[in-house]
């Protein structure tokens, strides 16, 4: 696991791009704090921070193969190294080390840009083919790990983590206005935006090739638009994910430093964990943390889940100091980002790092089965086109905070738009958000958030549309954004064998009757792993990994709202303060719980704030 950084195209010499270079790693060695490396031959520089997992002593990158020719330096894990090593050995390759990255410079040699879908595991690559003058980036198919693109010119820089491109000269200044805007309204900057104008993220599944006579030409090499196993049945699919399941738990558990999981008592952490207490080689270690609250409490039942599977088993039960994490937890990111399970997911890593370098978390679940309540609930409430014409209109005519309000306004929308108000907020003032039409731009409504993406999925029922589309934006964008940046902050590998392509794609295959039965998510995962988690774990009800931000935001955070009480704040730049103070006034005095919109201003108020020195 490491940090990756660099740029090729640059009219720069070895002086000149020695300590670039180094400042754009150097800001990276959180991910990698046990080493580095670098390549620097006009017209690329490359670096890297290195976390040890395997091959603790030969693994440095960069990596070549036998005449140096071709060079790579990368983020993550190949899971299916030692077979892809077996088989470029019968081809004639010669290794030199026992390390995972250079069966993709030998399978580069072999296959070209096809060595992608021979990769097992979460990447971020840059591969240097000094021959064809080629510098190759690509992220794996389900965006594990993240690559920021700046092109500049006819060159291109890149990087694991925006902060480290904002250490180069000229790093654009401007924020980019749909980026801000989709940020509002879901609390993230979904892929391939970024909040920097001109700066990109590579999208999961893509690729980009930079030449000097081409530039940056990037393409999809891998989509989780799979064809349906229409006709499966119910035994077979079960066998075949309990069989997947084990394979990729099994390939997971390649390290050579220790490792353990994240156990929250959950249908997918509980099937993860379970699973590797049966092909693990030593007593599993899990880890949970708990809050006071008992609302948002899960230690109990994780302890007695890590009791019945036999772990050795972690727990912290904290009472945070929230206004003093506040700014480390927010500026931990490159970007805004407002889920606040980043706190909780930053806490459990920093608790696993005390005794592990490597964690399994079971992320990947909800959105493969349909687990989200939300599938059902927008499922469930079309309504025809003339009734909705009518409730949008009613709905708009209706004062703010009148009873019912977003109900009707919830009503009139399309079952696009129904889907976008469980997963986003809106942005239009008339619609109960915080942005002036004037200042969204076209099509701001939550119908028209997503529905690009819609039109990509299409040929599917809509249940299965919607996990598609999570797939495409709230995985990557969110939950694997959080995991990979609150684990990387303690210099933790999280791995997600439950995104493992062999066992995700399958899932994706799966017909919407095997997934939605008696009002429940999951139904053919909670019968193949019926005998292998205890009970209790299939009959809890589903719970989020949150946080009392409601009660939070009416006690140790309060005060931080008075800095959006005047209008000197630079969010006003975007929001309209009337809307802000109303709903400000309308939390405090508990009339409604406005705090998931209010935490994403603070989290922008603070993000657009100068920074500590």
């Amino acid at each position: 696991m490491c940090g990756i950084a660099g740029f090729a195209g640059l009219p720069l010499s070895v002086d000149e791009a020695t300590p670039l270079l180094a400042r754009m790693c150097g800001v990276l060695t959180h991910r990698g704090p046990d080493g580095d490396g670098s390549l620097i031959e006009p017209p690329v520089a490359l670096g890297m921070r290195r976390l040890s997992i395997i091959d603790l002593e030969g693994g440095g990158q960069p990596i070549g193969n036998e005449t140096g020719t071709v060079q790579v330096l990368y983020n993550g894990e190949i899971y299916n190294f030692r077979a892809l090593r077996d088989a470029l050995t019968r081809l004639g390759h010669r290794f030199r080390t026992r390390s995972d990255t250079e069966t993709i410079v030998h399978g580069y040699e072999e296959w070209g840009d096809g060595v992608l879908d021979r990769l097992r595991g979460m990447f971020a690559i840059s591969l240097w083919d000094r021959t064809r003058h080629r510098l190759l980036l690509a992220r794996d198919r389900l965006g594990i790990k993240p690559l920021y693109i700046w092109p500049r010119g006819n060159g291109v820089a890149y990087a694991s983590e925006l902060k480290s491109l904002e250490t180069l000269p000229g790093v654009p200044a401007a924020l980019d206005r749909t980026a801000l805007l989709r940020y509002l309204a879901l609390g993230y900057v979904p892929d391939p935006l970024c909040i920097r104008e001109g700066i990109r993220k590579l999208a999961p599944g893509h690729l980009a090739v930079w030449t000097a006579a081409d530039g940056l030409v990037e393409r999809q090499w891998w989509s989780p638009l799979v064809a349906e196993r229409s006709q499966i049945g119910e035994e077979e699919a079960a066998r075949e994910l309990r069989r997947l399941l084990e394979d990729a738990v099994r390939c997971h558990l390649e390290s050579d430093v220790p490792l353990g999981a994240f156990l929250s008592g959950g249908v997918d952490s509980s099937a993860v964990v379970a699973q590797m207490t049966r092909v693990a080689d030593r007593q599993v270690r899990s880890f949970t943390i708990g809050f006071g609250e008992a609302a948002f409490n899960e230690a109990p039942h994780a302890a007695r889940v890590a009791a019945a599977l036999g772990t050795d088993h972690t727990e912290e039960i904290l009472t945070p100091d929230i206004d003093g994490l506040a700014d480390e937890l927010i500026l931990g990111f490159d970007e805004p980002f407002a889920d606040t399970s980043a706190l909780p997911t930053w806490l459990v890593s920093r608790l696993a790092r005390r005794h592990v370098t490597v964690a399994l978390s079971g992320d990947g679940g909800d959105e493969l089965f349909g687990g989200y309540t939300r599938y059902h609930e927008v499922r469930d409430g079309f309504a025809i086109p003339g009734l909705r014409r009518a409730a949008k209109i009613i709905g708009r005519r209706l004062p703010h905070g009148a009873r019912g309000r977003n109900w009707i306004l919830n009503l009139g929308r399309n079952p696009v738009g129904r889907y976008a108000s469980t997963v986003a907020l809106p942005a239009l003032v008339e619609e109960g958000g915080v942005i002036r039409r004037e200042t969204a731009g076209e099509r701001p409504e939550l119908e028209h958030l997503l529905a690009g993406i819609f039109e990509s999925t299409a040929g599917r029922d809509f249940p299965a549309r919607m996990a598609l589309v999570d797939v495409l934006s709230y995985l990557p964008g969110d939950i694997l954004t959080k995991v990979d940046r609150m684990s990387m902050k303690v210099s933790l590998e999280a791995r997600v064998p439950l995104l493992d392509h062999h066992f995700a794609e399958f899932a994706l295959s799966l017909p919407t009757r095997l997934k939605f039965r008696d009002g429940l998510g999951k139904w053919i995962f909670r019968k193949a792993v019926r005998d292998l988690v205890p009970p209790s774990v299939l009959e809890k009800p589903k719970q989020g990994f949150g946080v009392p931000i409601v009660h939070w935001l009416r006690g140790p955070l309060r005060h931080r709202l008075d800095a959006l009480r005047g209008d000197r704040s630079p969010v006003y730049e975007w929001c309209d303060p009337t809307a802000t103070h109303r709903i400000m006034q309308e939390h405090m005095e508990r009339r409604r719980d406005h705090s998931y919109q209010l935490w994403r201003l603070l989290v922008l108020h603070r993000w657009l704030s100068p920074r500590p020195a």
